[in-house]
């Protein structure tokens, strides 16, 4: 990270993202292991920017971060908090475990306004499929829940289900963004 160039790094906890004044933290008070949203101000007038993007030092001395996600990459229907780099670390560490490909996926939140409670629906375009796919949804819960503990407090407090898998047929989601006029490397699917 160059902090000799005329740029001043503030960083925004990611609990507190969504809050009216968000706490900003400089960079002599970051701790690794936890998300930030990158907020930056230059020398040539460039005032409190926020990015976009999610970061997480791996070393304060020197430091060093990684890209873990966008502001705008995550859900929070219910308060959980749940970012891109949990998601997918949920999802890509069960499907090492059971051997599965995925060739695509997008994860929304289920608002049940009537009876019963809300969850995630997550949408996955499978290679190959798990066996058991009820065992392959549990397998990726728990590893969201032990990634985040604000998901992990919805479901032990009984207030949402466990998360929910719908498979999309082969090439499910490249024919929808087709026929929404929305194909592209750059253009994020939503549901």
């Amino acid at each position: 990270m160059n902090t000799n160039s005329g740029i001043f790094f503030e960083f925004i906890p990611e609990d507190e993202i969504s809050k009216e004044n968000p706490k900003r933290i400089s960079l002599k008070d970051v701790k690794t292991g936890v998300n930030y949203a990158l907020i930056i101000n230059s020398n040539a007038g460039l005032w409190g920017y926020n990015i976009g993007d999610m970061v997480k030092f791996v070393s304060t001395d020197p430091y060093r971060l990684i890209v873990t996600g966008r502001t705008k990459h995550f859900i929070s229907a219910f308060g959980e908090h749940v970012i891109g780099e949990e998601v997918e670390h949920s999802l890509m560490k069960a499907a090492r475990e059971e051997n599965i490909h995925i060739t695509e996926f997008t994860v929304a939140p289920y608002v049940n306004e009537g009876e019963g409670k809300s969850y995630h629906e997550w949408f996955i375009e499978f290679d190959t499929f798990p066996e058991n796919m009820q065992a392959f949804s549990e397998k990726v819960d728990i590893n969201l829940r032990e990634k985040n503990v604000y998901y992990d407090d919805l479901i032990t407090g009984n207030i949402l289900q466990t998360l929910k898998i719908t498979p999309v047929r082969k090439n499910g989601f490249i024919d929808y963004m087709k026929s929404i006029g929305k194909l592209g490397g750059r253009i994020k699917c939503r549901v």
